[in-house]
């Protein structure tokens, strides 16, 4: 994609987050800034905060579990390289608030490569978002969960483990697929 296209499906995709129900009645959404050609969410994440929404961010810990911080703005994002330089994520870099921080988040939106016709996500292996969803449940914790795709990326199906759990909704730039019956 050219750097015009991916602007216009970043563009498409935030208003179709912005439209769910999910995400209007959230108070704290936990989320990530994307990073190379993953649709692109800092529109996204100044447009909640600007509403009022406590905007949760993750910091990779050195195990691959997350740490949370709260999204202030562009400005306040560092960046990060992790993997001995291999991979460079855009964190919080004020306060952590801990792993279980994103308890408390209304609805977790997730990073993915491609999610299937049941609501599986394929992540990319490194499992941080698997301990996510497995705190969340820990805790008994039920946020809407959603993944940001692009069109291209929702599959017939995906590899499936025994601890994979199915998100509530994909959104992607031409519209949103939900699984199951939420819309809390």
């Amino acid at each position: 994609m050219t750097a015009d296209d991916l602007r216009e499906t970043s563009a498409a995709l935030a208003g179709r987050a912005l439209e769910l129900p999910e995400l209007a009645r959230a108070g704290t959404v936990a989320a990530y800034v994307s990073v190379g050609s993953e649709p692109g969410t800092l529109a996204l994440l100044d447009t909640l905060r600007a509403r009022g929404v406590r905007v949760l961010l993750p910091a990779l810990l050195p195990d691959n579990d997350l740490d949370w911080g709260v999204y202030e703005g562009e400005g306040s994002l560092a960046r990060v390289r992790h993997g001995g330089g291999r991979m460079e994520l855009f964190e919080p870099s004020g306060e952590r608030l801990g792993p279980d921080a994103v308890t408390a988040a209304d609805a977790v939106l997730l990073p993915g490569l491609a999610v299937d016709t049941r609501g599986m996500r394929l992540g990319r292996g490194g499992g941080s978002y698997d301990r996510v969803l497995a705190r969340l449940e820990r805790a008994g914790a039920r946020p809407s969960l959603v993944v940001l795709l692009y069109d291209t990326e929702v599959v017939e199906q995906v590899p499936e483990e025994a601890h994979d759990r199915p998100v509530h909704a994909v959104v992607t730039p031409s519209g949103v697929r939900r699984f199951g019956e939420r819309t809390r």
